[in-house]
């Protein structure tokens, strides 16, 4: 601290006039020695001892002391025996006023008493001593420990015996505290027990009525004792213990304060402090008076009044206390000569000068009278003797002297913080000191904790305390400053102000320097200095709020150009030789920039001063930067990776993209309106093509990998000993198929690609590669399941090793005997679970479309996709349906063929295979096959004779051109192809534009597996349609009726010549229901017992899909007992007898109620479900019953009701598609739809709905279609046979050439008006026409 010290005098308290003035050191050191001096003059001082006189011995204090706590003890425990609830914090206020010398008691005064008070007060405020104390509140608890710390602390001292005596006045000094509660709380009446045994306590303790204001002797009485004098003065420094602080404070050795004393000992007098406190008082009772505060110091003349009358009463107690420390001198004070009348020389003989002083007292002093003689001005003008001029100034100085030395001292504890106990911001000596000060030189509580809170800023800005510390300083400001700020001398209320003020501009600098280090390493924390701001700055109603809109400015500036610096580091790992750059510096640095990132939001979690956040700062400055320098860095590893001949790998650039995304995502969620500098998405497009690429090129070997490690053996009944359930009917190779392809999906999820049209174009790709998958997988299932299922049992191949006479004279025995053998198939478990993990696949695929949402995809693709007009598609998918045969030539020596479809193109590559159907001329196959050109294509479609033995044998064959232009109107065309050598062959084909289209490929991958699950459905339906052809045949009509009638030969023969459409009554006899349910017996038992094999090893609804087919086969062949098919021309087929309709319809339903299943009991079919067995088939059939035996003539005009009708129907159709701009077979732009779409196979939901609307549909539409069958087998409707064939060529044509301009219109006369041209069909030769 400086030597001169620039402070005002207290005649500036005045806003009017001030005047500066200079204190120095030594003038500060001397008001506080000679300060310090008087306290040591007035503490009260013990008597001599006198002799001690035996009459008056007491015992021993530890006898007595027995004697008393047994007395308490023994008081009975009463809620009166207990102190009070509220008495504890009441003993701790007045303990704390005793050792602070504060309380207004005389015999608390003296040093040892404060300092045993002391010792019991830190033992006091203890946590767990106070809980166990309040929980007890035991008067006896609490002497106890008092009269323990009380030894300790006087044996320090005491070297002999006199110490027991001075126990028990300390003890009884703490019972008579214990009363002043009990009495100031108001408890004496409602505790008197307590309050009757304190006061006899006390008088135990103090025998003979002992005085505990004097220090006297235990073997004195009192009056004997009074004539004893007191215990002169030392006058020696060292039993001086303020005078000790002043050496410590000021750093001048206790010598030089000896010779200070000394020399002044004669002005230093209890009677120059009275004379002071006299001029005080008559200086408080002019209001023109500048030596104490007046009215003009004060905000309000409120205030002013309440601080004059309550300083009248501590003056007047400091004069009391003065008077009892000498009143034998202090009495006389009036008639004694004034010492104040001589002149002192500060370096004087008398007092030479010292070496830590240039000037140590003043030049004169001179003393006031004692009595006001009118003269005012002359009085009030002598100077005090030991009140400054200033004391607000003087007391700041010894303030700021103290707080220096106590804060420079290492082995001075720094301020507890923590709440626990009181603060305590300075030594005992210097609390000591100060306390006498401000008590002596009358400042205010406000004025001192002010000064102290001014010299505590100083400090903090001369770094001599830390901010834990000046935090500390604004606590124990609060804690004992008058709240009440109105009511503050105006002076306080201007520094505080200025303090405030001038702490909040020192911490906005320290601020301001500690974010300069924000993005450093390492990081001084900031919340200290904004918790000081907010809590102890901002929040005092004193402090004028400052605009700091500069400050967020300038450090705004300088966090951008720390940013900078920080990136700049951040990059320093970079290598300058782009030759060395790799992926790996690229993702670091980006993984850096993150963290760094994150460990600024960690440090900042909220905007420093509310307005300016450095973690923005840093992501505005470094992560536009950092998106350019990747984008380049990256460009220049790839083109480094190209120069070598390499590729950057796949898995290097996923890791970098999802760095490059999150720093992204931090940028536009701190920055939402702003554009982020770089398509990050552009850049890492080429990585993900070529992930889906080398995927795509894998997919067929993990399907050829998982089928080859597939035993296809399901175990749940050797490995848990019960039956599977359907989740655990399918075998591994599904599902590692399925589980590579969701990973896939996983993968390319987790990429979070942030351009919606690329994820989309992406799925629509990877969608292609899962068709690919499932399409190789259907492919190698189905050709094992065909092995499998023509594996020939032990009979046929010991047949095929007979030799070539055997096998003649077999098959004439055979066809001697007219027998056919007809076994039970066993089915292969291997073979049923393979059906299984077709229908588990479909199940997945569903699941895999709805989790890459389909739907979505293709909407997205729509939206950015360009027009119509710009698209052009140049591949078709031809999808062909091999529907059946008729008139086939015989090729078996039994007069029979067992025919096959081959399909193959114009480079004799084979596309498709049928399957077997054995012994039929007119078979009926019903398969499908999709085939994808870009342009016209020829088809041969050749028919074989499968042979058991030996080489296969050519039925016929037909060709077909399929070109795409003759297809324009996407409606499916039905063609009957002449064969080559004998009968034709009924083929549909539709077509549909090859679309890059996420929709189109699931839809694709669906039919696949749609198409495979039937197909192997139907290889186990033929193994059974043998036997169903067999007991449903014309054979076994004839065989029931034969055995209940003669007459069934002639009834026979009169139904083929056609003479009568009805049989004679009485030309047939009756058969019983029960023949005619057993003639199927056989047949449901073959079936059950087929079933029992299967359902061992398919699922439910695999079962019930085998079911269903077959019920299928059971209504085609009870139809074709009666009708034959849908053709222009007349037939050979002869219609049944009355008697044979009724038993085809009792055997329908028979058939009916067997795979219905009702349950006895709950009356529910367990078996197919009652509207999958009353399909459109089952309705037409039901309605032969009832045109089958109507006339010619009335079957025609019904057909043509039913034509017109149908007519009417379609033409209303086709006028509300007009109106739609709804797309048409997945291609935007026409008005039409069509089941049989890609589109509508998408996922299971579609094709369920699509198939509902088909049904739906068809009950809807009338058809004649059964009508015309009925009708060819009536010659002489040959002609309208063929009338009604063109009638509706010309229908379907007309349909066409509207959807065709309807087309043309809608698309704006692009693609598909380009491609022109009617339906058509071209042929080889004369392969006939197309027909409907």
């Amino acid at each position: 601290m400086s030597n001169r010290i620039s402070r005002r005098n207290p005649s500036t308290r005045a806003s009017a006039a001030r005047i500066s003035i200079v204190l120095t050191d030594d003038e500060v050191y001397s008001y506080a020695l000679r300060n310090a001096y008087l306290h040591y003059l007035l503490t009260p001082r013990p008597r001599q001892r006198a002799p001690p006189t035996p009459a008056l011995h007491r015992h021993s204090t530890s006898y007595s002391m027995q004697d008393i706590m047994s007395d308490l003890q023994s008081m009975t425990m009463t809620k009166s025996s207990k102190l009070p609830k509220d008495f504890l914090p009441m003993l701790r206020t007045k303990m704390e006023q005793v050792w602070m010398g504060q309380y207004n008691h005389s015999e608390f005064k003296d040093a040892a008493v404060k300092r045993t008070f002391a010792a019991f007060y830190n033992h006091y405020t203890e946590k767990s001593y106070y809980k166990s104390i309040k929980e007890s509140r035991r008067p006896e608890d609490l002497i106890l420990i008092f009269y323990s710390y009380a030894t300790k602390e006087i044996q320090k001292t005491k070297q002999d015996d006199s110490w027991k005596w001075q126990v028990d006045s300390h003890v009884a000094l703490f019972v008579r505290l214990i009363q002043h509660c009990l009495k100031d709380g108001g408890w004496k009446s409602s505790h008197p027990d307590i309050y009757e045994r304190m006061a006899s306590l006390e008088k135990k303790l103090l025998r003979n009525e002992q005085n505990l204001t004097e220090d006297v002797s235990p073997s004195t009485s009192n009056a004997s004792q009074a004539l004893q004098p007191m215990v002169p003065l030392s006058y020696n420094v060292n039993d001086m213990p303020l005078v000790k602080a002043v050496s410590k404070v000021f750093n001048v050795p206790l010598s030089v304060c000896q010779k200070d004393i000394d020399h002044h000992r004669s002005i230093w007098t209890e009677r120059a402090a009275l004379q002071d406190l006299k001029t005080y008082t008559n200086s408080l009772s002019f209001s023109n008076h500048r030596r104490t505060l007046q009215r003009d110091d004060f905000p309000s003349d409120e205030a002013f009044e309440a601080w004059k009358k309550a300083e009248a009463p501590e003056i007047s107690k400091l004069m009391l206390h003065v008077i009892q420390s000498n009143p034998t001198e202090l009495a006389q004070s009036s008639s004694l000569a004034n010492p104040r009348a001589s002149t002192i020389q500060p370096n004087s003989p008398q007092a030479p000068p010292s070496p830590y002083r240039a000037s140590v007292f003043p030049e004169t002093y001179a003393y006031a009278s004692d009595q006001f003689n009118g003269e005012q001005g002359e009085e009030f003008d002598s100077p005090y003797i030991f009140l400054p001029s200033d004391p607000r100034q003087y007391y700041r100085a010894i303030l700021l002297k103290c707080l220096t030395s106590d804060y420079s001292d290492p082995e001075f504890p720094p301020p507890d913080v923590s709440g626990e106990g009181p603060i305590k911001m300075m030594s005992k000596g210097c609390t000591d000191l100060l306390t006498e000060l401000s008590s002596r030189w009358r400042l205010p509580l406000c004025s001192r904790m002010t000064l102290f809170l001014d010299c505590m800023r100083e400090l903090y800005r001369d770094q001599q305390i830390n901010l834990i510390t000046l935090d500390a300083a604004f606590v124990y400001f609060k804690a004992n400053t008058d709240p009440n700020w109105p009511e503050w001398p105006t002076a306080d209320q201007n520094l505080q102000q200025q303090l405030l003020k001038s702490i909040h501009d020192d911490l906005l600098r320290e601020l301001y320097e500690l974010l300069l280090h924000a993005y450093d390493e390492k990081h001084v924390p900031t919340g200290r200095i904004m918790y000081v701001l907010d809590t102890h700055i901002t929040s005092d109603p004193l402090f004028a709020p400052v605009p700091i809109d500069e400050f967020i400015e300038h450090l705004n500036v300088g966090l951008h150009e720390k940013a900078q610096d920080a990136y700049n580091r951040l990059l320093k790992d970079i290598p300058d030789d782009m030759s060395q750059l790799d992926a790996i510096h690229i993702h670091d640095t980006a993984d850096k920039v993150v963290k760094v990132s994150e460990k600024i939001q960690k440090r900042f979690k909220q905007p420093v001063m509310g307005k300016l956040n450095p973690t923005f700062i840093l992501v505005e400055v470094i992560y536009p930067k950092f998106a350019e320098d990747s984008r380049d860095m990256l460009l220049d590893v790839i083109e480094g990776a190209k120069a070598k001949n390499e590729e950057v790998p796949v898995e290097d650039g996923f890791t970098i993209y999802a760095k490059l995304c999150e720093i992204r995502r931090i940028y536009l969620d701190v920055f939402p309106d702003n554009t982020y500098p770089v398509n990050v998405e552009d850049l890492f497009a080429d990585f993900v093509w070529r992930w889906l690429k080398i995927t795509d090129g894998k997919v067929i070997g993990w399907v050829d990998a998982a089928i080859q490690h597939d035993e296809f053996v399901i175990t749940t009944r050797e490995e848990l000993g019960r039956d599977p359930t359907d989740d655990e009917r399918h075998t591994s190779s599904v599902v590692d198929i399925f589980r590579s392809f969701n990973q896939i999906v996983y993968d390319l999820r987790n990429l979070n690609w942030g351009d919606e049209y690329q994820l989309a174009k992406f799925n629509t790709v990877l969608a292609k590669t899962v068709g690919l998958g499932i399409g190789r997988y259907c492919e190698v299932l189905e050709k094992l399941f065909t092995f499998e299922m023509d594996r020939q049992t032990p009979e046929q191949e010991a047949a095929a090793n007979q030799t070539r006479q055997e096998r003649w004279l077999a098959l004439a025995r055979d066809a001697w005997s007219n027998k056919e053998k007809i076994e039970p198939f066993q089915f292969a478990p291997e073979s049923c679970v393979k059906l299984n993990n077709i229908e588990f696949a479909k199940n997945q695929l569903d699941k895999l479309e709805a989790t890459m949402d389909a739907e979505a995809c293709a909407n997205i693709i729509t939206k950015y996709a360009p027009p119509i007009s710009q698209r052009r598609q140049v591949s078709y998918v031809f999808t062909i349906k091999i529907v059946e045969a008729e008139d086939l030539k015989a090729m078996d020596i039994n007069g029979s063929s067992d025919p096959y479809v081959v399909v193959g193109d114009e480079h004799q590559k084979r596309l498709h295979k049928t399957r077997v159907i054995y012994a039929n001329l007119n078979p009926r196959w019903e398969e499908t096959v999709e085939i994808t050109v870009t342009g016209p294509i020829v088809l041969a479609f050749t028919i074989w004779d499968w042979d058991t033995v030996g080489d296969h044998d050519c039925v016929g064959r037909t060709l077909v051109k399929l070109d795409p232009a003759n297809f324009s109107d996407f409606l499916p065309k039905d063609f009957w192809q002449e064969l080559d050598t004998q009968g034709r062959l009924l083929i549909r084909v539709s077509m549909e534009g090859e679309r890059d289209d996420i929709q189109f490929y699931f839809g694709r991958t669906f039919r696949t597996l749609f198409r495979t699950e039937r197909d192997m459905t139907r290889q186990i339906t033929d193994k059974l349609s043998a036997f169903i052809h067999h007991c449903l045949s014309k054979a076994a009509l004839k065989n029931i009726i034969s055995k209940n009638s003669t007459m069934a030969s002639v009834t026979s023969l009169l139904s083929r010549t056609g003479l009568t459409s009805a049989r004679p009554a009485g030309a047939s006899v009756a058969v019983s229901d029960y023949d005619i349910a057993q003639a199927l017996e056989p047949l449901t038992n073959y079936f059950n017992e087929n079933f029992a094999i299967l359902n061992q090893t398919l699922t439910q609804s695999a079962m019930i899909m085998v079911m269903t087919k077959l019920w299928k086969e059971v209504l085609v062949t009870l139809e074709s007992l009666m009708v034959p098919t849908l053709s222009d021309k007349p037939s050979q087929q002869k219609p049944l007898t009355q008697q044979e309709v009724d038993i085809v319809f009792k055997w329908l339903n028979i058939m009916y109620d067997f795979f219905y299943a009702k349950d006895e009991v709950t009356g529910e079919g367990t078996g197919v479900p009652a509207d999958v067995l009353r399909s459109p088939k089952f309705h037409e059939l039901q309605s032969l019953n009832f045109f089958y035996f109507e006339s010619t003539e009335s079957l025609k005009r019904t057909s043509e009701r039913i034509a017109s009708t149908s007519a009417a129907h379609q033409q209303a159709a086709r006028q509300r598609l007009t109106g739609s701009s709804g797309g048409f077979l997945g291609v935007p732009g026409l008005g039409t739809t069509r089941s049989k779409s890609v589109l509508h196979a998408r996922n299971l939901g579609t094709m369920r709905k699509a198939k509902a609307e088909k049904r739906k549909e068809a009950q809807a539409t009338p058809n004649d279609d059964m009508i015309l069958r009925i009708l060819r087998m009536r010659p002489e409707a040959a002609g309208y046979l063929k009338e009604r064939s063109r009638q509706k060529d010309r229908l379907a044509a007309t349909a066409a050439a509207e959807a065709i301009v309807r087309q043309s219109i809608q698309a704006g006369g692009g693609r598909m008006s380009a491609m022109g041209g009617s339906g058509g069909h071209v042929g080889m030769g004369s392969l006939g026409a197309v027909r409907r």
